[in-house]
């Protein structure tokens, strides 16, 4: 088993260090963001189905032409390729899981070999 304290847990860069907590191929991937105030994650895409919940803070969820607002506790769902972008006017963090990790064709040809070092 392992733990993680995702409150005092430390990432100071913001949304430009994410901190993967554990990833395991053909499972899943989690990460803890932390978002500054004003921070977003632009508008975007994954290729794995993506849980997102709020674990601290307030964020605002943009979905096409709707708006959701979340606070702590809140889970949200994307299905693969779901465009949205994710913001927080005075900080938040978040906990992304990606599963099933790596979905199959996110990698393109050798950029798998490159993301291992």
């Amino acid at each position: 088993m392992k733990t993680w304290d995702l409150i005092d847990m430390d990432a100071p860069s913001g949304t430009r260090s994410p901190v993967v907590l554990h990833s395991e191929d053909e499972q899943a991937r989690a990460v803890l963001i932390v978002l500054h105030p004003g921070q977003a994650l632009g508008d975007h895409e994954v290729r794995e189905g993506a849980f997102v919940t709020v674990v601290d803070g307030a964020v605002t969820v943009e979905l096409g032409d709707e708006s959701f607002a979340g606070g702590p506790g809140t889970l949200f769902y994307f299905e693969p390729h779901e465009r949205h972008s994710i913001a927080s006017a005075d900080g938040a963090r978040i906990l992304l899981v990606l599963a099933r990790w790596p979905a199959p064709g996110h990698y393109e040809d050798g950029e798998r070999e490159l993301a291992q070092g």
